[in-house]
């Protein structure tokens, strides 16, 4: 087993090089990267490990630059002593994290949770899982997202937001739905999309339905000022847009 560390702190990379060996002595440490920028380089020269220890806190920024800059399908251990919404967000995304200072207990059950996932999670699950991640952390000047990968077959197929009518949720999970009513499950609550669309082009109708502009066909008015909608594709069942978020989404409508 092949795996990189990332860590600026020399004495924090040899002592966890030293556990690692001590835990399982087949994983090779091809290298030791101190910063986000000699990270891209070697990334962009050799394949993928099988996988990354990676601190968050770097010289240069914050590691989570390096895994938005470019695709690494290789899972990751992050070691951390970052912020309790951080903590949160990896809980949330299944995403291994260490505490510092990294317990050795701590360190073994997270490379025998990754040699457990190996059956059962495949590259893209892992790129997915790191994206989903990235997209739910709070970033100064982030941009609205513009498209979305999702896993069809054995591919990841990215989709822009001009092809979404809408997103949904059923049986605790979300559904993309693309305006030619094509399908796709996404690794996102409702509320992390709220904060990741734009809101001129999206609109939180209800809790089950995010809507895009170009999904609402018609608006009828419902009983008690509420307003039921007509979308493209159409959904199973009615949309209701309550008295009060009828209001604000007339305004939205109108621009």
């Amino acid at each position: 087993m092949k795996a990189i560390l990332i860590e600026d702190e020399y004495p924090a990379a040899e002592r966890l090089e030293k556990l690692i060996k001590k835990i399982d002595e087949e994983i090779e440490i091809l290298v030791v990267l101190d910063s986000i920028e000699s990270s891209k380089r070697w990334f962009s020269t050799h394949p993928a490990p099988d996988l990354i220890f990676s601190d968050i806190q770097l010289s240069d920024g914050l590691s989570f630059a390096i895994f938005e800059s470019m695709a690494i399908p290789s899972p990751i251990i992050f070691t951390t002593s970052y912020d309790e919404y951080a903590i949160k967000a990896f809980k949330v995304k299944s995403i291994d994290y260490l505490l510092k200072p990294i317990k050795p207990q701590e360190l073994e059950a997270a490379i025998t949770k990754f040699k457990e996932s190996q059956r059962v999670f495949s590259a893209n699950d892992y790129t997915l899982k790191i994206q989903s991640l990235l997209d739910s952390m709070p970033a100064v000047g982030r941009k609205h997202k513009t498209r979305f990968l999702v896993p069809y077959n054995d591919q990841l197929l990215p989709i822009p937001q001009e092809e979404i009518a809408y997103f949904y949720t059923t049986n605790e999970m979300v559904c993309l739905v693309r305006s030619d009513n094509r399908q796709f499950l996404v690794d996102y609550t409702l509320e992390e999309l709220e904060r990741l669309l734009n809101p001129a082009l999206f609109f939180r109708l209800n809790r089950q339905y995010i809507a895009s502009l170009a999904a609402v066909q018609k608006i009828h008015t419902y009983f008690n000022g509420k307003l039921k909608l007509e979308l493209q594709p159409e959904p199973s069942h009615d949309i209701l847009v309550s008295r009060e978020k009828a209001p604000h989404f007339k305004a939205w409508m109108e621009g």
